[in-house]
């Protein structure tokens, strides 16, 4: 899970159908890909639902990342020089304007393509984009707090210098489409946001302190982990009376033990810890 602290966007799941349909209609997309997937992708109904849709978007996706670097960087140039002429007489989508700003700072990478098949999103601060297991994503710009289930391991195949494993990526998304779940929290009270994603490994709090307030952290039955991002201020315990907290701080904190946190000046920090809905469903 994704949680905004600046304006953020992030590329997140793959397209709806009526959405993949016109991405297929972009001529530097169709160059890379079979043209039987292609007709295959154009005759399906919505009637038809998404279990038919996803072999064929998987096939889609797979000739995308599979492209040897001449054919991609070739159509990448090709996009870049016709959306540079068009620009002088339309406007461009958002989409668009966004495979430009990635081909900036990725020239010829396969992911500026791949963009046209993920959903852009933007979040304000506070908002959070929940991530699924084996769903592909990509963080273009902003600050967030992020928190993640245990992973035995992070596969890359687009924009990035890193090592790249497209084999294991293309074979291992659920290719699921549709927009992400965006999170919004739920007030605990008037200086806690409650985070809940839709498992069961963690939540988020989030906690913004004006200068001079004090808020209670109730004990909760598992362990605890909070980060302090912006401002100091003291963390108080019923054994530990007064601990100095400041920006950059990472304190554990034990299961059952309840947390009092005061602000010198304002003061971010955010907790995680087990799903509360773990130890009800217990």
């Amino acid at each position: 899970m994704a949680l905004a602290v600046t304006e953020f966007e992030a590329l997140c799941g793959f397209v709806t159908l009526k959405e993949l349909k016109a991405v297929l209609t972009v001529p530097e997309v169709v160059e890379l890909v079979v043209a039987e997937n292609v007709n295959s992708v154009l005759q399906i109904t919505d009637e038809d639902g998404e279990e038919k849709v996803k072999p064929i978007l998987k096939s889609l996706f797979t000739d995308i990342m599979s492209a040897g670097k001449e054919r991609v960087a070739g159509a990448v140039d090709r996009l870049r020089s016709r959306l540079h002429k068009e620009s002088q007489v339309r406007q461009l989508t958002e989409k668009e304007q966004l495979v430009l700003r990635l081909e900036k700072q990725y020239p010829s990478d396969v992911g500026v393509i791949a963009a046209f098949f993920l959903n852009h999103v933007k979040l304000a601060p506070g908002e959070a984009l929940f991530l699924g297991a084996n769903e592909p994503h990509a963080y273009i710009c902003g600050e967030c707090i992020e928190c993640m289930a245990t992973s035995d391991n992070v596969v890359r195949a687009g924009l990035t210098p890193k090592h790249r494993d497209v084999q294991t990526l293309c074979s291992t998304l659920t290719y699921k489409q549709g927009s992400p779940e965006i999170l919004r929290g739920v007030p605990i009270n008037q200086y806690v946001n409650k985070y809940i994603p839709p498992f069961e490994e963690f939540e988020i709090d989030c906690c913004i302190l004006p200068q001079g307030e004090k808020v209670v952290f109730p004990a909760v039955p598992g362990p605890s982990i909070f980060l302090v991002t912006v401002g100091e201020g003291m963390m108080t315990t019923e054994s530990l009376k007064g601990y100095p907290i400041t920006e950059g701080h990472v304190l554990f904190v034990a299961a059952n033990t309840e947390i009092t946190v005061s602000s010198a000046p304002q003061l971010h920090l955010f907790r995680t810890g087990v799903n509360s809905r773990f130890f009800q469903d217990s």
